[in-house]
């Protein structure tokens, strides 16, 4: 399963609650992993990472442009939990990136949104930086 199918089908299960137990077997008895037809009919349906998340503006309530949507994270637990979202900076430089947890960022007439966040309060987020 190639990596952007995986990262919408974690997002999906998180953002509809439905859970995804990975490690166990998912199919018929002649598939022995990957995802059903039923799974996959789902799946269309859903949103993908890389066409509506990644590189997707951000907005308070007011619509005013929080950050863009930089990376999902992924926890040990296979869920999408975390949003890592770059906030100021101009071309890249200077950017502040925070993580948000996906379950506070809602879609309100086609956007993305953060309720009650301004520029200031995220850029108040201490900055997130990958481990090695």
């Amino acid at each position: 399963m190639s990596r952007k199918v995986l990262v919408m089908v974690v997002f999906l299960a998180v953002v509809a609650g439905a859970g995804i137990a990975f490690g166990q077997t998912v199919g018929s008895s002649s598939r022995p992993f990957g995802i059903t037809d039923e799974e996959m009919a789902q799946i269309a349906k859903g949103w993908s990472a890389h066409k509506h998340l990644l590189g997707k503006n951000v907005y308070n309530t007011e619509n005013d442009k929080i950050g863009v949507i930089e990376d999902l994270i992924i926890t040990p637990g296979k869920g999408v939990s975390y949003a890592v979202i770059a906030v100021g900076g101009f071309l890249g430089m200077n950017k502040h990136n925070v993580v948000i947890p996906v379950s506070q960022i809602n879609v309100l007439n086609d956007k993305l949104t953060l309720p009650g966040a301004t520029k200031k309060s995220i850029k108040a987020i201490p900055a997130f930086k990958y481990t090695q």
